[in-house]
């Protein structure tokens, strides 16, 4: 892993491309540009800023979508569209700078820090960039430079659609505190409430009132994590080759109820899918964590920690079943409305101490051959039965794990 080296110049890119499912319908269908397009069917994955401007967000209903504009071209996903995007917009990235740190297939942040005496202002860069995925992948690029990347990435957001914004050395806090707290990383729906009914609205009055404040209000960690922000610190450098700390797959699943077998059937296949990645990516798990929203969309968690560390699905199987079963009389008071599933302590395969093999599959090697035969022949070319006829929703694509 490599770790660019803390700056005091602008030069940390944080680079988003704008709707990014609804940008590359807009590219390959002519017919759709300049019109309000929403991707997605019951639920919307993304929305064109035309469709963006009549209130549609995601992860909206469809339903709820369409009411708010009526005249909005609903379009199927292609994944492998997007995926093939990403790719190209990511080796633009990579012959920009070495240095990038990719936070998922449409962001990443890049370090042009050393790159000024051959290629010039982190802000020429940028603008370069940005005309190089406009040209050669055809869609539109935000770019926000700053001294962290909490800054960039704010920058980013200030500067969208299609735009580029750099904020310079010494001007970060005239740039940050007449923002609204919502922009904090962090700062969710909750917290902005909190910090409204304090009468805290913008980042400078967040600053003002002081750490001491911030964490009677949030707690320790979320009032110290904000108050840094809220001057702008933020030192976390960009790392290349990061490996991911945790993985996870979630499913929405409605208002409508839902069978214990439903449930069952769900969770099989979300571990299905996060075995395969673990093992693709030669890592293993030891803790496996349940997440549920409910039908008044709180939330809960529920998680337990294996002895030993492994990539075997009935393994994590076995544990997420338990869990599904801890949580069942909650589940049945309040309704469930979305399942997922996490794997976290996360390892390299080849540095965990290997167990005896006490029974015929210790090592997973049927996981292992079910693998090779559905990369080989496709998802569906091997199936559990408790699989067969039900539909296990959208695999989005990610970056590598």
């Amino acid at each position: 892993m490599f770790v660019s080296t803390p700056r005091t110049e602008a030069s940390i890119l944080h680079a988003d491309l704008d709707s990014f499912y609804a940008s590359v319908e807009q590219r390959d269908d002519s017919s759709l540009r300049g019109r309000p397009v929403i991707v997605g069917g019951g639920v919307v994955l993304a929305a064109s800023y035309e469709a963006k401007a009549f209130g549609i967000r995601t992860p909206m209903n469809g339903r709820d979508a369409l009411r708010l504009c009526p005249q909005a071209v609903v379009v199927h996903p292609r994944f492998s569209a997007y995926s093939d995007a990403s790719k190209a917009v990511f080796e633009i990235f990579r012959d920009t700078t070495p240095l990038v740190e990719g936070i998922s297939i449409d962001e990443a942040f890049l370090d042009v820090g050393g790159l000024r005496r051959i290629a010039g202002p982190a802000a020429d860069i940028g603008q370069r960039l940005r005309e190089r995925v406009r040209d050669e992948v055809g869609l539109p690029i935000t770019v926000g430079i700053a001294s962290t990347k909490f800054l960039a990435k704010v920058a980013s957001a200030v500067a969208k659609p299609d735009g580029l914004l750099l904020v310079p050395p010494g001007g970060e806090l005239k740039f940050l505190h007449p923002l609204p707290v919502e922009r904090l990383c962090g700062v969710g729906a909750v917290t902005a409430r909190k910090l409204h009914d304090h009468g805290i609205r913008t980042i400078g009055e967040m600053a003002d009132v002081g750490e001491t404040v911030l964490v009677s209000m949030l707690g320790g960690g979320a009032g110290r994590h904000l108050h840094d922000l809220s001057w702008a610190r933020d030192p976390r450098p960009v790392h290349v080759g990061r490996r991911r700390r945790s993985i996870g797959s979630q499913r929405a699943l409605g208002r409508r109820p839902k069978s214990a077998e439903d449930i069952d059937a769900i969770v099989v296949g979300i571990v299905e899918r996060l075995g395969k990645r673990l093992r693709a990516a030669h890592r293993v798990s030891r803790t496996v964590v349940l997440r549920m929203r409910f039908d008044d969309f709180t939330r809960a968690t529920r998680s337990h920690t294996l002895y030993e560390s492994t990539a075997r699905n009935d393994a994590i199987l076995g544990v997420a079943r338990r869990l599904v079963a801890g949580a069942t009389p909650m589940i049945g008071e309040r309704g469930l409305t979305l399942i997922g599933l996490s794997l976290t302590n996360l390892e390299n395969d080849d540095a965990v101490q290997l167990a005896l093999p006490f029974d015929a599959d210790a090592n997973g090697a049927l996981d292992v051959t079910i693998d090779s035969l559905r990369d080989r022949f496709g998802t569906a070319a091997v199936t559990r039965a408790v699989l067969l006829g039900r539909d296990q929703g959208m695999v989005v694509p990610m970056l590598p794990d």
